[in-house]
């Protein structure tokens, strides 16, 4: 499954007032702004396994390189992989081909099966629940450059997957028939 989100790169304003005798250091709490960033989560269920990375852009090309990572060097050897992501316009096939020539961009393709979740239902999503436990874990303080999240984030995949915690999922088929009637057909 996958998930991701923007993130700004933040530090602190500098030349804070030093402290004086009788008085605390003293900070603005306005901070130079160094852009933005996308993460991009992995989870694999099952297993217990999550990927965290984190791009200086959100594009089908980043979108087709991460894909690209995942088929090539995260499972090599798998034939199918099952990806469950949102409705975002850069999460289809032809991003792969956008970012490789046609015989990769087929040959990754093959190995992919898309299932999109509905619009509003990122809550159906568990690398957005994910992202969720990253931003409260994780993500809890001004980052001031995309290295310094790479370093952190790898820390938290490191320990997360250290634990292989799996996911016990109770959202059932037959919860997904109540709550999503109108995504089914009816006969």
């Amino acid at each position: 499954m996958y998930g991701r989100e923007a993130l700004p790169t933040l530090e602190p304003r500098p030349n804070p007032v030093p402290a004086a005798l009788g008085h605390d250091r003293k900070e603005d709490s306005e901070y130079v702004r160094h852009g933005t960033c996308s993460i991009f989560v992995w989870v694999e269920p099952l297993a217990g396994r999550r990927r965290v990375v984190a791009r200086p852009r959100r594009t089908m090309i980043d979108w087709a390189h991460e894909v690209d990572h995942l088929l090539t060097v995260d499972y090599p050897d798998t034939a199918k992989i099952v990806l469950v992501m949102d409705n975002l316009n850069t999460h289809t096939l032809g991003s792969l081909y956008e970012a490789f020539e046609p015989a990769k961009a087929r040959t990754l393709a093959q190995r992919l099966e898309i299932h999109h979740t509905p619009k509003h239902g990122s809550w159906l999503n568990i690398a957005e629940i994910e992202l969720s436990a990253l931003t409260r874990q994780c993500l809890d303080r001004r980052i001031h450059d995309i290295d310094t999240l790479n370093t952190e984030l790898a820390a938290w995949q490191t320990a997360v997957n250290t634990n292989q915690r799996q996911v016990n999922w109770h959202f059932t088929t037959s919860d997904a028939r109540t709550k999503l009637r109108h995504l089914y057909p009816e006969y």
